[in-house]
């Protein structure tokens, strides 16, 4: 048996560390810091790890979309996960807080896509990557940080325990032309009350970073993949017997319900 590679040996500390439920740590220095390209390869090694468990890859996450969020981790640009089969819940859902370490929310727009978006095709647009879209719906985002200490997190290490992704909820989907989610508003209450609002800017332009990104790893976006394009309203924490419900003009609504 050959020995591991460092990308694998990166990925196993990540994976037994979320597996053993313990609180978030960064990888331990070696001397020289992860770079960017080898955080991303150990994070393809860390999903052959998740996919027994979770199932296969059904689409991708942003992370990190914030100047804030970027620069307590010290880095100018998002960076990208996976969503794994197993944790992609129809709405509404029933989720338990106690099956995470440290649950927390995001409410998003989601899109479905309708055609592949090859590696080969790259560099891709905003605009190109909407012809791709089949559609869209209002979306939560489980977010799995391990009690994270954010100012302290490195971005490598983040993205090689998968940017924290613990799985998505998805309303119905609805058939979308080009254009149509651009600066759309979503409104979230939780538990009735209001609780937060904003606008999706252009998710067809995260789309494409994302499959440029996954490009970049030789890798393809595939039809019928969820592609969660960032928080829509800040993130925030639950407590069992919380409902949160994000509504999105002309998408509809997604409801979670918290146990």
């Amino acid at each position: 048996m050959s020995e591991p590679t460092p990308a694998e040996l990166n990925a196993r500390r990540m994976w037994d560390a979320r597996v053993a439920r313990q609180p978030y740590a960064n990888l331990p220095d070696s001397g020289t810091p992860l770079s960017i390209e080898e955080a991303y390869a150990a994070q393809e090694a860390y999903w052959r790890l998740a996919e027994p468990v979770y199932g296969p890859v059904a689409g991708v996450k942003v992370a990190t979309t914030t100047k804030v969020m970027q620069q307590l981790m010290g880095i100018t640009h998002p960076c990208g996960g996976a969503i794994f089969a197993k944790t992609v819940h129809a709405s509404p859902a029933r989720i338990s807080k106690g099956s995470f370490v440290n649950m927390r929310v995001e409410s998003e727009i989601a899109l479905n896509l309708g055609t592949d978006m090859p590696a080969a095709r790259a560099p891709w647009t905003a605009e190109t990557a909407a012809q791709c879209v089949a559609g869209a719906m209002p979306a939560f985002e489980l977010i799995e940080d391990r009690n994270a200490v954010y100012k302290e997190t490195r971005a490598t290490s983040m993205i090689v325990d998968n940017c924290w992704n613990g799985g998505v909820v998805l309303g119905p989907m609805k058939k979308v032309a080009p254009g149509d989610v651009i600066g759309v508003k979503g409104r979230q209450t939780l538990n009735g009350q209001p609780s937060g609002e904003g606008n999706a800017e252009n998710p067809y332009a995260t789309l494409a970073w994302l499959a440029n990104l996954m490009a970049s790893r030789k890798l393809d976006l595939k039809s019928g993949m969820v592609v969660i394009t960032g928080s829509v309203v800040p993130t925030f924490s639950v407590s069992p017997g919380d409902r949160v419900v994000f509504t999105v003009e002309g998408l509809g609504e997604a409801v979670l319900d918290v146990t």
